[in-house]
């Protein structure tokens, strides 16, 4: 054995030593579709946050929308400065219970790579559009399975697929995710929100505040604990009835007063008219070229391609298609005609 296989066995058995009894330990991941040799020097679940970290999906997240769609202002979040808060949040709940921290970073950063540009509004347009409807946790398993076959262990990928809607991951490293990513989008998003002029202080539930703090540093840290606090050995991940209702009162005021109504969604319209007709002119441009015709999977290659642009690379296709311009520019779109090689369509 060489000294860099010694380390990640050390790392392993430090696991079976330190980590809370109801952590997912690396040695007993259910493993990966395909299997392949072990890394030298790190653990499964290190592996995976390294492959994540260095695809290009979550490269594309700095310029995806959170809230304010393509802004100018660089002090505003995007998809990707979420991620990263929502790592930081899950990080200190997992750490405080004794939880794998290597998984649920993996987790983590992994849980919105399938986000569309323009956010929520570009997701609810290919939803509606789509045979097989979309979601963006779902999109973001199937680019790390398959679009950029990053072979995650089976932890992963349930954490990714389950960190919203109805369904628990089966991780409560997972579970820990899907209350982080509510924290860091509720707090940051009214900070952002607050930045923008679209609301005050003041205009948010005074009992939320009183109970949680005004401040968005010990409001966050407060919910954290509370997570923390409630969930202490325990083999679940709870926040205690006071603090739920509080934190649920303040979720859905926001979705009431910023998320759906506000000034922020005013281009929303605008936003989904940009990847709907995108949609439709790269589903032409392919029916154009496949010898073999599937509408169903034609869906999937489009969708794969425009819900992988940045709010940016979105906006500048449309501004090429579809605005006028003195002189044709020729546009390559390699990596959609990639992605229907591999789907059978096109030879």
């Amino acid at each position: 054995m060489n000294k860099c296989e010694n380390v990640k066995i050390l790392l392993e058995e430090k696991e079976l030593e330190t980590l809370s009894p109801f952590a997912q330990k690396s040695v007993q991941t259910k493993g990966r579709e395909v299997k392949e040799p072990p890394s030298l020097f790190e653990t499964e679940y290190q592996l995976d946050r390294s492959r994540i970290v260095n695809c290009k999906a979550f490269r594309r997240l700095k310029h995806k929308t959170q809230v304010f769609f393509a802004p100018n202002d660089d002090h505003y979040r995007t998809r990707l400065t979420h991620t990263l808060e929502v790592s930081l949040v899950a990080r200190a709940i997992s750490k405080a219970l004794g939880l794998n921290e290597d998984l649920t970073e993996a987790i983590a950063m992994g849980h919105d790579l399938g986000h569309t540009p323009f956010g929520h509004s570009g997701e609810q347009l290919l939803n509606e559009i789509m045979i097989e409807g979309f979601s963006h946790n779902e999109q973001s398993v199937r680019i790390v399975k398959y679009l950029e076959k990053l072979n995650l262990t089976a932890e992963v990928i349930d954490g990714i697929l389950n960190h919203n809607g109805n369904n628990l991951a089966s991780t409560l490293e997972g579970r820990v995710v899907k209350f982080a990513d509510k924290i860091a989008y509720v707090n940051h998003d009214i900070e952002d929100t607050i930045r923008a002029g679209i609301i005050k202080d003041s205009d948010l539930p005074a009992d939320c505040l009183e109970y949680f703090s005004a401040d968005k540093t010990a409001r966050t840290q407060k919910m954290v604990y509370n997570i923390i606090e409630a969930s202490m050995g325990k083999n679940e991940i709870s926040m205690s009835e006071e603090g739920y209702y509080y934190f649920s009162k303040l979720r859905s005021w926001m979705y009431e007063n910023v998320y759906l109504t506000s000034e922020a969604k005013r281009e929303e319209d605008s936003a989904k008219r940009v990847v709907q007709n995108l949609f439709y002119y790269y589903m032409d441009k392919l029916k154009k070229s496949a010898q073999n015709w599937d509408e169903v999977t034609a869906q999937r290659c489009v969708c794969d391609y425009v819900s992988g642009m940045s709010d940016r690379y979105a906006i500048q296709k449309y501004t090429e298609f579809f605005m006028p311009k003195f002189t044709q520019k020729e546009n390559n779109d390699d990596y959609l005609f990639e992605i229907a090689r591999e789907s059978g369509l096109t030879e």
